[in-house]
């Protein structure tokens, strides 16, 4: 009898062992992330909390192109610093609303009253549509201040666009990549979207005063901070744009700071020519 259990224990092993194998053979992934993340994007930029203003930035600015070349997946928590009056946030926010958390770093609530103002109304987009906008949280960001961005080692990706030319002439720029460092968790992303001065333009004061920064400029700045470049894309490139104009970016739409003085000439050109840089804070 114990030879006949002994092959019924076996054939029924022998029968079951194909079966269990195939029922602990690793599933497929449930979904492409990346492709959720697009059409995540894709409803995000179509949605009709955007304006009509807004959404004709689109084609200089590249939103759901820049944003997948980051990385973003929609279980992140993302910073984006000094957002404005939230032209980023409008696609950001709903794309993170659910399994992630977008953190608006905005400007500093003892700043001017101008900052202030334009804190205050960013505030109010976001609770007049919490379906939209879910949990977000606005922080605060600027000099002596970067620190608050964040919590150590919270964020897996940090957000900036068009800004550092700003932190340098206020001659804070330093201490901003420290504290996008300091925000990160190990691995965590720094994108970073410039307008982009040529390399060979010599340092003189309308330079300096232009808007427009070298790549090697914030290379160097991140560095020092700690990152690393992993990458760096065209997305954003406009070969039409000379980056040596009389008022510097802003004489390029939309802002037009010569009014109507060539403004044909400068809608041709379009929004200006931009670097577009992911740096990885190294794993510890």
């Amino acid at each position: 009898m114990r030879l006949v259990h002994f092959l019924a224990a076996t054939a029924i092993a022998l029968v079951s062992a194909p079966l269990m194998a195939k029922a602990a053979k690793p599933m497929a992934p449930e979904s492409d992330v990346a492709a959720i993340t697009a059409a995540k994007l894709d409803a995000a930029i179509a949605g009709a909390h955007r304006s009509d203003a807004n959404k004709a930035r689109d084609a200089y600015r590249h939103p759901k192109e820049t944003l997948l070349f980051f990385g973003l997946t929609p279980d992140q928590t993302v910073v984006e610093i000094s957002p404005g009056a939230g032209w980023y946030s409008q696609i950001l926010a709903p794309v993170l609303n659910g399994k992630g958390l977008y953190i608006a770093a905005h400007n500093n609530p003892a700043g001017s009253a101008g900052a202030q103002k334009q804190r205050a109304a960013f505030k109010d987009m976001l609770a007049a549509n919490p379906e939209l906008y879910g949990k977000s949280a606005v922080t605060s960001f600027g000099k002596g201040i970067g620190g608050n961005i964040a919590a150590p080692g919270s964020a897996d990706m940090v957000l900036t666009f068009r800004n550092v030319h700003n932190w340098i002439g206020a001659g804070f720029a330093d201490e901003a990549f420290r504290s996008f460092y300091t925000a990160l968790k190990p691995g965590g992303v720094l994108g970073v979207v410039e307008h982009r001065m040529p390399e060979d333009r010599a340092d003189t004061e309308a330079a300096r005063n232009s808007g427009y920064v070298k790549v090697s400029e914030v290379v160097r700045l991140a560095e020092a901070a700690g990152f690393k470049l992993a990458a760096s894309s065209e997305v954003n490139a406009n070969p039409k744009d000379t980056a040596d104009h009389a008022k510097g970016v802003w004489t390029l739409p939309p802002n037009y700071r010569l009014g109507d003085t060539d403004r044909e000439k400068y809608t041709a050109i379009g929004e200006s020519d931009r670097m577009t840089l992911k740096f990885v804070k190294p794993a510890q």
